[in-house]
């Protein structure tokens, strides 16, 4: 064993240029796949530091996830709504012992208004109970707690902006106009919200949920362990979620849940991409750094080394550098998740404040999977010059293998098969799913060609090298020959140039094709005038108050919502959150269209339940049955269906009545209000009219984005476009390692093609034709590839073949990947062509 090691380090010192590429795949594949494994381990145990719960120990809140019966403890989902908590259970607390006291916190949208119509805040202003002060702790700067229902104590910004001291009058809005109330007192601010406080009696009244609390601070005995008092405190919590430290920021605040559990989603399928295209590069680079070493091999077989020895050899090399790099890429991923989270934020996928929980792991497990894909790349590399015969093994040495063997095909053509055939699964299945699957078969069709890459370039150059001897001739004819005579060599340049482009035009355009199909099926099903809506949402008071506007037909208020289902799938439970809208049933018409196939829209109101046709279909339900999920907010639901719709792609798979909407929405407020004008009103009068109501904050606006899910659809099209950044960018890498290898291995030929009278500007007319042809077989092939699936999910989304999205950016793509060839390549031939012919033909291989 000592042995081994030996001869591979010296191995390794004596080819460094060769193991440089292996080298700098695996590091920086190790470092992607560490830098998704901190963002997942931040999923589970980061968030931000709580604010208005600093000095509780600890908080109990609604469930934040929903687990259906027989789900396993992975099968659960996030809720999309703000859940409650039955007040009650504060005095249950309160029991407990070691509890100093527990105070239920009520919170709700609550914003000043400007003397001029201004609102102040944003949606993160909320009001609260003065009672539940103490749990931040906010301490009074001025004044006193509020005494009387009109009195108000509001945060030092909210005052500053105001202009507005103690005893001053100010303007605030809740669910409905605005009412005056008096400033009692100010308190300290806090950097992620405003806040505003109200006496318990009128936080009651204004939260609009009676009986019920956001969360119940809890503030312990002094010397009372925390994780102690917590488990005390499950005992008598029922169902509800009860947290400690950086935990109790998931019940604060609704967004950092979501965060969570979007890191998780985001994290695990961006790795498992990341590993699936670093095990892809790393087996490509070991396989052109091994075929490179044919005389090497074959000289140890002629002086009898075993096959044994040989594959022991290389695993032993690859796994010395595979442990070198692995452990640098595993330092490198705290700065490549470091930089995800930076980009998330940037694109506001994620709150900015939202740390990364940093631990050993991450790191740890990216070295074990690289070193597990370094040994496999390497034990597939390894079986050809293992298994050759030492009579044959000087032979081999100097002649490229040309045919594949049997299982290689077979492998190869076969995955190309199956991923046209999964290519063809958005034609019978819209959605996200559809989408998914489609940038999935591309990139299981660009494995299977790589597999069969030196058959699909042999063909191809069959084509090409007459046409390049017959324009170029000397340098033309010399290109030709090489492609021919190396098509191993050809396709390894050739796949990751191609696996980028495909990649990239896949996942780019599958994305901007969905969201254009949505906009699309939105814009033909939203049939309104006009659109209000406002920063925080808008009161549910406005629709009502607009069918006493002269001149207004319908007036339909929107919520945007979610809802949870549960399905059995196998012996499993399947869970997931799907995106829902609240509607006026009796409204609806001459608003909006939703492709009502059966039933009507206009039963839709109390317990029942509008459902797209392929929710219909999959759930086998007809109308009058009952459909059972779950509200965003956690809540179970039984409703009756009363009808089915087509336009899914517009208004997701699932309509209720808005009341109940609104009863599971946390801000208890609609997202906004569809407008149909009579037929025979003035439209600037009507126009006039809307912005004229008494509601500060109200924007109208073109109905187009109403329906839509527009800021969800851009932001998921963002955070795709910045995880297919990072892969192409890693692509990329690879791409100039491989090309670079290539071109370096050449070198006495080079020097062979100079001393028998080729000139050193042939040469490099010969390197450049050759990384035009490269380039070009792998950009045809990567759109071809991209293409078929692109047209397929088209088809089934938008009814035509073309794909949505701005040419440039496939120009910018195939450009990059052009000059991204004939740089590396160009650089490469240069430095290779630098020594005099005599000195370079006398270089080992």
């Amino acid at each position: 064993m000592v042995t081994l090691l030996s001869l591979a380090w010296q191995t390794i010192r004596t080819r460094l240029g060769g193991f440089a590429g292996a080298f700098i795949a695996i590091l920086c594949g190790t470092a992607l796949v560490a830098g998704c494994g901190v963002l997942m381990e931040s999923g589970l145990r980061a968030g931000v530091p709580t604010q208005r719960y600093a000095a509780a120990a600890v908080v109990v809140g609604g469930a934040q996830s929903v687990r259906p019966p027989g789900a396993d403890a992975l099968s659960s989902e996030q809720v999309g709504e703000q859940p409650s908590v039955p007040e009650a259970l504060a005095g249950r607390i309160a029991s407990v012992p070691g509890v100093r006291a527990a105070v239920a916190e009520q919170s709700f949208p609550a914003q000043v208004v400007t003397a001029s119509g201004e609102v102040l805040g944003g949606p993160q202003s909320l009001g609260h109970n003065w009672d539940a002060a103490v749990l931040a702790p906010f301490t009074l700067r001025a004044g006193a707690a509020p005494a009387a229902p009109d009195d108000v104590v509001l945060d030092a910004d909210l005052a500053q902006q105001a202009g507005v001291g103690v005893g001053g009058q100010v303007r605030i809005t809740t669910r409905s106009v605005p009412r005056t109330f008096r400033v009692s007192g100010v308190v300290n601010a806090l950097s992620r919200q405003s806040a505003l406080f109200f006496t318990p009696q009128r936080a009651a009244e204004l939260t609009g949920q009676p009986g019920q609390a956001h969360a119940i601070g809890v503030l312990a005995e002094p010397g009372v362990a925390v994780e102690t008092l917590a488990e005390r405190i499950g005992a008598v919590a029922g169902g509800a979620e009860v947290t400690t430290g950086v935990e109790r920021s998931t019940i604060e605040f609704l967004d950092v849940s979501q965060t969570r559990t979007l890191l998780l989603a985001v994290a695990g399928s961006f790795g498992g991409f990341a590993l699936l295209v670093a095990v892809f590069v790393v087996a490509s680079t070991l396989a052109l750094t091994i075929n490179q070493r044919r005389r090497e091999f074959a000289l140890l077989r002629a002086v009898a080394a075993t096959p044994r020895q040989i594959r022991k050899l290389i695993g032993t090399e690859t796994t010395l550098v595979a442990l070198v790099a692995g452990v640098l890429g595993g330092a490198l991923g705290l700065a490549v998740a470091a930089g995800l989270r930076d980009a998330f934020a940037a694109i506001g996928v994620i709150p900015a404040d939202f740390g990364l929980a940093i631990s050993p792991l991450p790191s740890l497990a990216a070295l074990l999977l690289g070193l597990g894909a370094a040994r496999l790349a390497a034990w597939a590399a390894s079986r050809r010059p293992s298994t050759i015969r030492p009579v044959e093994a000087l032979g081999e040495a100097a002649v490229e293998r040309r045919e594949l063997g049997r299982g290689r095909l077979i492998t190869g053509w076969s995955l190309v098969l199956v991923g046209f055939g999964g290519a063809l699964v958005p034609l019978f299945l819209r959605g996200e799913i559809g989408t998914a699957v489609s940038t999935m078969a591309t990139l299981v069709i660009v494995i299977g060609l790589a597999v069969v890459g030196p058959q699909v370039t042999g063909l191809v150059t069959r084509v090409l090298a007459p046409v390049l001897g017959r324009v170029w001739r000397i340098s033309g004819y010399l290109a030709g020959a090489n492609a021919q005579a190396n098509t191993r060599r050809l396709a390894a340049a050739v796949t990751p140039l191609m696996l980028s482009v495909a990649f990239a035009l896949a996942t780019f355009y599958s994305q901007t094709s969905s969201t254009a199909a949505a906009a699309e099926e939105t814009a033909r099903s939203t049939t309104a005038d006009y659109v209000l809506s406002g920063p925080a949402g808008v009161s549910p008071e406005v629709a009502a108050a607009l069918a006493k506007v002269p001149g207004v037909a319908t007036a339909t208020p929107v919520v945007r919502t979610s809802v949870i289902t549960a399905s059995t799938v196998g012996d499993g439970v399947e869970v997931q959150r799907k995106p829902a809208q609240g509607l006026a049933g009796d409204q609806v018409r001459g608003a909006l269209e939703l492709g009502v196939d059966t039933g009507r829209l206009a039963d839709l109101s109390g317990d029942t339940v509008a459902l797209s046709r392929s929710e219909a279909d999959w759930l086998d339900k007809k109308i009058g049955d009952e459909v059972t999920f779950y509200f965003g907010d956690g809540v179970p639901a039984k409703l009756r269906l009363v009808a089915t719709y087509t336009h899914d792609l517009a208004f997701g798979d699932f309509v209720l009545p808005v009341a109940l909407a609104r009863e599971h929405n946390g801000g208890r407020l609609d997202d906004s209000v569809l407008v149909r004008r009579s037929p025979d009103a003035d439209p600037l009068s009507v126009a006039s009219a809307l912005r004229s109501l008494p509601y500060p904050g109200l924007t109208v606006a073109s109905p187009a984005p109403a329906a839509s899910e527009g800021g969800e659809r851009q932001a998921q099209f963002y955070l795709n476009l910045v995880a297919v950044g990072v892969i192409v960018g890693y692509l990329a890498i690879s791409v100039a390692n491989t090309l670079v290898l290539t071109t370096a291995q050449r070198s006495r030929e080079f020097a062979l093609l100079r001393l028998v009278g080729t000139t050193r500007r042939q040469v490099t007319r010969m390197m450049r034709l050759e990384a035009l042809a490269t380039v070009g077989i792998a950009v045809v092939i990567g759109t071809v590839v991209a293409v078929v699936p692109l047209g397929l999910l088209n088809v089934g989304l938008r009814g035509t073949p073309l794909p949505s999205g701005p040419w440039s950016v496939y120009f910018g793509i195939i450009g990059g990947a052009a000059l991204l060839g004939l740089v590396a390549m160009g650089l490469s031939t240069w430095v290779a062509l630098r020594a005099r012919p005599i000195d370079a033909i006398g270089l080992r291989e």
